[in-house]
């Protein structure tokens, strides 16, 4: 018998609800989605992950996110700066991209522990570059680019908080 066998993994992703699959046909579709999104509680206190690939329409989805929680002013992309923070009428919200993250253990390193054991909406992009040193998220966004400009999205719940915003998400 190895330790293996005797210690579960630091995180588990629990199962996830059956996926809702969604398609937008236009930069109009994701603003409504983000618009449905933000008028829901649980985004308050929600981490958010986005998979998909570079040009995907990740970045453009948490700039209309933003923009209906109320961000003011200038968004931008935290490629570089790797979290950008934000603040929205009653609420923090962080915005991180882990994409130039070359090994997990930089997540614990820059101190993010902290951001997520507090109150806030966060929002990580290539959240597989912080491998299984980041939290479970509530809801995983996944957007694929199809041939002629639409986007084939796919939401998993992780959480009931998660469950409740994809379903209210749901055109």
């Amino acid at each position: 018998m190895t330790a293996a066998e005797h210690h579960p993994r630091i995180v588990e992703s629990p199962p996830s609800d059956t996926p809702v699959a969604l398609r937008w046909d236009s930069e109009e579709d994701t603003a409504a989605f983000a618009a449905r999104l933000a008028a829901q509680a649980p985004i308050a206190n929600a981490f958010i992950t986005l998979h998909g690939d570079l040009g995907a329409g990740k970045t453009t989805l948490v700039r209309h996110l933003l923009r209906a929680l109320g961000v003011q002013g200038r968004i931008k992309s935290p490629t570089y700066a790797v979290v950008e923070p934000h603040e929205a009428p009653g609420l923090a919200i962080w915005h991180f991209d882990f994409y130039r993250f070359n090994d997990p253990r930089e997540w614990e390193d820059a101190g993010f522990r902290d951001i997520f054991a507090g109150p806030g909406l966060k929002i990580a992009e290539w959240p597989e570059k912080a491998a299984a040193l980041i939290p479970i998220e509530d809801l995983a966004i996944h957007i694929e680019a199809g041939d002629d400009g639409e986007r084939h999205v796919t939401l998993q719940a992780r959480t009931a908080p998660g469950r409740t915003l994809a379903q209210g998400s749901k055109a």
